[in-house]
């Protein structure tokens, strides 16, 4: 009866040891924030979706399919939208005017020009070159499955060799994408109520924070 009193207990031990990491590695899974502290984190979230901070106040990715092209389309959009505010900046700290007067060559019935050299074709050369570019490049992504879709394996200095790393940065770039595409749409707003460009009215608004912001420009609060 004592030997099999202790073997009991040893194999409880055991037990105890062996399901330890499990609840261990469930709770780092799961660490990732939460946009509304107190609030519970929707279960149809997957604890490894890079990004995840349970913000899904429609429900909208309640289908694993919708979720899927949810967080496809969001990568996407966010590497164009990192990709745009830095040209935004580009242009105007290399001197060459800003981005929304950029395209008004194709309106107006200028000539092209690329940081000052003007570029040898028209609009319909470029139009034409852009579609057939981008339904190439969108012909061979839609053959792939969501991970080449969306990791095509273009990593030219190694920087996802390591599993640990790879999955840190793919939080990175969902974090930085999501400030991105909130940053041009505030480009957006700021040239429609002031018509100036980032750069310029960032020096404005440092020059005289108080006077120069979005309540004294006379749009972003009307009554003001």
């Amino acid at each position: 009866t004592m030997a099999l009193s202790m073997r009991s207990s040893s194999s409880a031990v055991a037990g105890r040891r062996a399901a330890a990491p499990t609840v261990r590695s469930g709770v780092v899974a799961k660490a990732g924030g939460n946009w509304a502290p107190g609030t519970p984190k929707p279960d149809y979230l997957p604890a490894d979706l890079p990004g995840n901070f349970g913000f899904d106040p429609l429900g909208l990715g309640k289908d694993a399919k919708s979720l899927e092209r949810f967080q496809e389309s969001e990568i996407i959009h966010g590497r164009w939208a990192m990709l745009g505010v830095a040209g935004c900046f580009a242009v105007e700290l290399a001197g060459q005017g800003n981005w929304y007067d950029a395209p008004l060559w194709a309106v107006t019935g200028g000539k092209p020009t690329y940081f000052g050299a003007e570029v040898p074709f028209d609009l319909t050369t470029i139009t034409l070159f852009e579609v057939i570019g981008m339904a190439i490049a969108e012909g061979k992504r839609a053959e792939a499955d969501f991970n080449g879709r969306v990791y095509p394996g273009f990593d030219p200095a190694g920087m996802a060799k390591d599993p640990a790393g790879f999955a840190e940065m793919k939080v990175k770039e969902v974090k930085n994408g999501r400030l991105a595409m909130v940053a041009f749409a505030g480009f957006l707003g700021q040239h429609a109520a002031t018509g100036k460009s980032p750069l310029e009215a960032l020096s404005e608004h440092v020059a005289s924070p108080w006077a120069t912001n979005f309540a004294t420009n006379g749009v972003s609060i009307p009554g003001l």
